[in-house]
């Protein structure tokens, strides 16, 4: 019998190739970022729920599975955690500020194990988007900055983790060859918190 996590990893790497999602920037099966997030989880935390979830945490959101589909095959537990980490439904063409700040609330509210999977989230995401996107990166990694004010539950390792990557980012960012304004990050900032 296949344990929880194994039935969770098979599932989601159908649901993504079914879609024949990719990863941006390298266009690999998109099954890979949800595999180094769960990774990153199973760092801090052993429990197979959590893990489960980590394995999930993007189908909602990028497939055709629902929140119903994830707890028929593994249960309220799982489906709560995916819920937690899944970006609310927004009405079509709201702006890319008004979602975002409407994820953070989101995830600010989520239990310790939800937060843990966002943060190993993020970390996955920002390590390379600098290399792959510098001028998405600037917007980017000041919303993950944001976000990670309002994930006080995460696990505190994975959160001074993605801390470290996002400032080095914005570090950078400000040097040469890019040479980013301090004053141009502080105002992106002024207006996701108006």
């Amino acid at each position: 019998m296949l344990s929880l996590e194994e039935r969770a990893r098979r599932y989601a790497t159908k649901a993504h190739a079914a879609c024949d999602q990719r990863r941006k920037y390298t266009l690999e099966p998109y099954i890979v970022h949800p595999a180094a997030v769960v990774e990153i989880v199973r760092s801090v935390s052993p429990i197979e729920e959590v893990l489960a979830a980590a394995w999930l945490h993007d189908t909602v959101e990028d497939t055709g599975t629902t929140l119903i589909d994830i707890q028929e095959h593994f249960g309220p537990d799982v489906a709560t955690l995916v819920a937690m980490v899944t970006n609310p439904e927004q009405l079509p063409g709201t702006n890319r500020m008004h979602r975002k700040r409407a994820h953070f609330l989101h995830t600010a509210n989520a239990s310790h194990e939800a937060q843990t999977i966002k943060l190993a989230d993020i970390i996955d995401n920002t390590r390379e988007i600098l290399r792959y996107d510098p001028h998405f990166a600037r917007v980017y990694l000041i919303e993950k900055r944001i976000q990670l004010a309002g994930l006080q539950r995460g696990n505190e390792i994975l959160k001074a983790q993605a801390e470290g990557i996002i400032e080095q980012g914005i570090s950078q960012l400000m040097m040469p060859p890019y040479n980013v304004p301090a004053a141009w990050f502080a105002a992106l900032m002024a207006r996701y918190q108006a």
